[in-house]
């Protein structure tokens, strides 16, 4: 079994940053991947980002150049750094981990104003 807790969350104005992060814990040694998800009220749970074991990343392309995903492997932790946030980023935000099955956080709430 796998945990994540996310954190960092909040309201920011329009080119505004936020860090978000994901502690894991429990059986982190099958996790092969990790990433973000996020979903709008009204709208389909979308793939923000993810990182591959071997350190591969992957993003949106609506957040390509904005975002970025990284891990501190001594801390048990995933980030997802966001800069210039515009309010169509306005969603709860969730971590989610991969081993034969997959584990989700219980979502942060991230709010741009314009």
């Amino acid at each position: 079994q796998v945990q994540l807790v996310e954190a960092g969350g909040g309201l920011v104005q329009t080119g505004g940053s936020l860090r978000l992060s994901c502690a894991v814990s429990g059986t982190t040694g099958s996790i092969n991947l990790m990433g973000w998800y996020r979903q709008a009220p009204g709208k389909q749970r979308e793939l923000v980002a993810f990182m591959r074991s071997g350190g591969s990343t992957n993003y949106a392309d609506s957040v390509k150049g904005r975002f970025t995903i990284s891990r501190d492997n001594a801390k048990n932790t995933v980030y997802l750094q966001m800069n210039s946030l515009k309010p169509e980023d306005t969603a709860v935000y969730y971590c989610h981990a991969r081993t034969s099955v997959l584990f989700w956080g219980q979502g942060t709430q991230v709010t741009v104003s314009s």
